[in-house]
Parts: structure tokens; C-alpha cells; sequence
């Protein structure tokens, strides 16, 4: 009775879920379903269930079998590189629309890095739903 108790006090804790690439998965893929599966697991930080994480796109190459992690996934870009956006300036009733240069992917509600065409200078701003990059004192 007593190895009983002692086993069960010894058993292997119960293992959650955890969402895992089905297939390799190249940077800057579409999340589908057919791109996800569950397998039993216990590790801290990854997702439990395959809905949020469908519609996302990849940042870096998923391999299969392994756990898929917040930082290896982020909303479909809108933004690309190199691309020519609106950057959009709006404080106190002023607002101002100038034409800038996008250094890097983003999507919507993400911080990219744009060049304003006009003056040269670097500024972050906020990816709107719109593609306009909304900049910030």
C-alpha cells in the first residue's frame, strides 16, 4: 500500500496541449488549419489551441513537430520593404501627410522604421488598417 501511495505521489504531472507546426513552414506564410496541429506537451508560452493563431503569418521558419511560440508569429504583413507608404502626423488639429519609405514588414498595429522621402530623416510609426503609417512625436 505504501509503494501505492508513494507512486502516485512520484507520477509525471498531466501534460497540456500545445499547438505545433504540421509541416516546415517558410517565414511569411498564412497560418491555416491544415498548417497546425495539437500534441500533448507542457511548455510554458506556447498556444493551447490552433483559432488564434489562423490567419497569422509566419516571422521565422516553423519546422515540424515543434511548438509554435508568440514571437515566431504576427499579423499578415501589410506593409513590405521598401514600399511607399503615407506617413500620417495628427496633434492638436494639425495634421500632415507626407509620402515615406517603409525599411521593413509590418502589419497592422506593429512599429516599423519609414524614411520621409522629403526630408531624409528615420521615424517610427504605428501600421494603420488602411496601410498609412501614423508617427508620433
Amino acid at each position: 500500500m505504501r509503494w501505492f501511495l508513494l507512486c502516485l505521489l512520484i507520477a509525471d504531472p498531466a501534460l497540456a496541449d500545445i499547438v505545433v507546426a504540421a509541416r516546415t513552414l517558410r517565414a511569411q506564410t498564412t497560418l491555416t488549419p491544415a498548417d497546425l496541429s495539437i500534441e500533448p506537451g507542457d511548455m510554458p508560452g506556447t498556444f493551447a489551441g490552433k483559432a488564434e493563431l489562423i490567419g497569422k503569418e509566419t516571422r521565422v521558419v516553423l519546422y515540424e513537430g515543434r511548438p509554435i511560440l508568440p514571437e515566431d508569429i504576427g499579423p499578415p504583413a501589410l506593409v513590405e520593404r521598401n514600399q511607399i507608404v503615407t506617413l500620417a502626423y495628427d496633434r492638436a488639429g494639425l495634421s500632415i501627410r507626407v509620402e515615406g519609405r517603409s525599411l521593413a514588414r509590418a502589419g497592422v498595429g506593429e512599429t516599423v522604421r519609414v524614411m520621409n522621402l522629403s526630408s531624409r530623416s528615420t521615424l517610427s510609426g504605428r501600421v494603420q488598417a488602411d496601410g498609412t503609417v501614423l508617427v508620433s512625436p
